[in-house]
């Protein structure tokens, strides 16, 4: 029992639509209290309910002893699909610290008919693959890795984020500042103004930026996929909000 009552304390690693959802489910029951962490990687995040932080732990040991002084109860890892240090640094810190951890990992995006998908392990695998797919690149893989096809002057990039990019870019770029959801509509006419012949993204899942796929496919352009990086093994996983609450629900 929490200092305020609430039988449990849950720390959701967030940043992801599920995690605001799954903090907004929670701050609805009395018997949780939810703490959210986020990276601090965007400049005005949209907060979710109850408590947040924001910033790095200082690695695995650093998270441990924050889940201890915080009387934290449960973990729940609703981390991006690609935020994969923070994974394996969740995972560590529920062995050091003996509080049971709980991913929740949405399901990656699968190529149906029509779609004429290419698949790379990695954004520089993607980068070496892009120039022989299209000269005119909708790029969506986040601005933390533009620096992966800085050297690509042959291509035109649209790029799309919610803060600016920094660092080495592609020198013919242009940046589109928005945050999702997103509208097959405004996808369609996105692709269809800037003559996009090629689309760029990670396999993150999710409903909130899938459109883009479906537009593509539409449009008869090609989409080169960025495959999920590894996750640690042996930790308990749920594909959906649902799933999460009701795992924690039997283990109240």
């Amino acid at each position: 029992m929490s200092a305020d009552g609430a039988a449990h304390h849950v720390l959701i690693l967030g940043g992801t639509t599920e995690a605001r959802r799954l903090a907004e489910a929670l701050a609805r029951e009395s018997s949780y209290r939810v703490t959210t962490s986020l990276a601090g990687r965007v400049a005005a995040p949209v907060l979710p309910p109850g408590g947040t932080r924001i910033g790095g732990f200082g690695g695995p040991a650093g998270l441990a002893a924050w889940i201890g002084a915080h009387g934290v109860t449960r973990v729940v890892d609703a981390t991006h699909p690609f935020a994969e240090r923070m994974s394996f640094n969740a995972a560590e810190a529920s062995r050091l610290s003996g509080v049971p951890l709980l991913a929740l990992r949405r399901p990656g995006w699968q190529p149906g008919p029509g779609d004429a998908w290419t698949f790379a392990d990695s954004l520089s695998g993607a980068a070496n693959l892009l120039p022989g797919l299209g000269g005119r690149v909708f790029l969506t893989t986040g601005r933390m890795g533009l620096h992966t096809f800085a050297d690509l002057d042959g291509c035109w990039f649209l790029v799309r984020s919610v803060d600016p990019p920094a660092g080495p870019v592609p020198p013919r770029l242009e940046v589109l500042l928005d945050r999702g959801p997103f509208t097959l509509d405004g996808e369609r006419e996105l692709l269809a103004r800037h003559r996009i012949d090629v689309l760029v993204t990670k396999d993150s899942g999710g409903s909130a930026t899938a459109p883009k796929l479906t537009a593509a496919r539409e449009a008869g352009i090609p989409v080169l996929v960025v495959r999920r990086p590894p996750v640690p093994e042996g930790v308990a996983e749920a594909d959906s909000v649902a799933a999460v609450l009701d795992r924690l629900r039997q283990q109240a």
